[in-house]
């Protein structure tokens, strides 16, 4: 039976790379030749430039990266921002990345009271049913992040379609900005801080999906920049898939990005964003156009470090 967590467990191990690519992006993210580029190309319609811009941009950084990260994570507001064809840009790049062997985790932080939260399930992660019977993949993403914070109700639709679809979510537990302590570090009657009890309801409710390599589709999201705190969670989430955002731009380092990996060295997977989209900004050796190159060689150097980090854990 198809598992999400196996997928993406074998996946890194095949390239030997706990990374995921997040591809957030913004139009001064890109060389201004493209831009100006497609502004010529399609007229005065500004919109599909910008989607002609963000999808070429997109696809050359996949095209770059694809034989050596196993994923890519397009955080949905990014695309949102551009309208109707900035979201058509979004399900073209889902559907390019996994045309080239990634998978996808579609960042999106949805809840809600379940009748919506089904909706938003089978859009992103499964199938909506249409008027001639069939069910389409809207977005077709292999996993989604979520808000686990509405409680149970908001989070099993996303659950039933894992179990059906053999699909992932990651569930918020300790985010990576700077005031998520002003809520998530509040400390509980019983002792607990807010994260850790939300900790204990992932490992409950990801026990039902735990694959044949030991860790269960219902992830947890942990940022890289409170390495404590992760390590504090893993001891509660033993068999939980972890997304660790907060790498490079954010500030966190390698070593605290491998926090909350496991003893052996497996069980999650570290987000970088900025610092591999805009890696060319930052290399005064390559032209603009070489913006694929300076993305390869960002993306290898952050497999080498998180690599080397997790033969020498500063965190346990």
């Amino acid at each position: 039976m198809k598992n999400f967590a196996d997928d993406l467990v074998r996946k890194i191990r095949e390239l030997d790379n706990p990374t995921v690519m997040g591809l957030d992006p913004r139009l001064e993210y890109i060389p201004e030749e493209i831009r100006s580029r497609w502004m010529k190309t399609v007229g005065p319609d500004a919109e599909l430039a910008a989607a002609m811009a963000i999808y070429e941009f997109n696809t050359t950084l996949i095209d770059a990266v694809c034989d050596i990260v196993p994923a890519i994570k397009p955080q949905f507001a990014y695309y949102e921002m551009y309208g109707v064809t900035g979201i058509e840009t979004l399900k073209k790049t889902v559907a390019y990345a996994k045309s080239k062997g990634m998978l996808v985790i579609g960042d999106a932080k949805r809840n809600d009271i379940g009748s919506t939260a089904t909706a938003y399930a089978e859009g992103i992660i499964g199938k909506t049913a249409l008027d001639d019977g069939s069910g389409k993949s809207m977005f077709n993403c292999d996993a989604v992040t979520v808000n686990g914070y509405l409680g149970i109700d908001g989070i099993k639709p996303f659950m039933d379609v894992c179990a059906r679809d053999g699909k992932g979510i990651f569930t918020l537990v300790h985010t990576s900005n700077p005031s998520a302590v002003d809520f998530q570090d509040m400390e509980l009657k019983d002792g607990r801080k807010v994260y850790e009890l939300m900790a204990d309801n992932v490992n409950e409710w990801g026990r039902e999906l735990v694959g044949e390599e030991g860790f269960s589709s219902v992830g947890a999201v942990l940022g890289a920049t409170v390495p404590e705190q992760a390590v504090a969670a893993r001891k509660r989430m033993p068999n939980t898939l972890m997304l660790v955002p907060g790498y490079g731009a954010q500030g966190a380092g390698p070593d605290a990005a491998v926090a909350s990996f496991t003893k052996e060295g497996e069980g999650a997977i570290v987000n970088a964003s900025r610092s591999l989209m805009c890696a060319w900004k930052k290399r005064e050796d390559l032209a603009p156009a070489d913006y694929a190159k300076a993305t390869r060689d960002e993306a290898l150097d952050m497999k080498a470090k998180l690599n080397a980090a997790l033969k020498d854990r500063k965190y346990v």
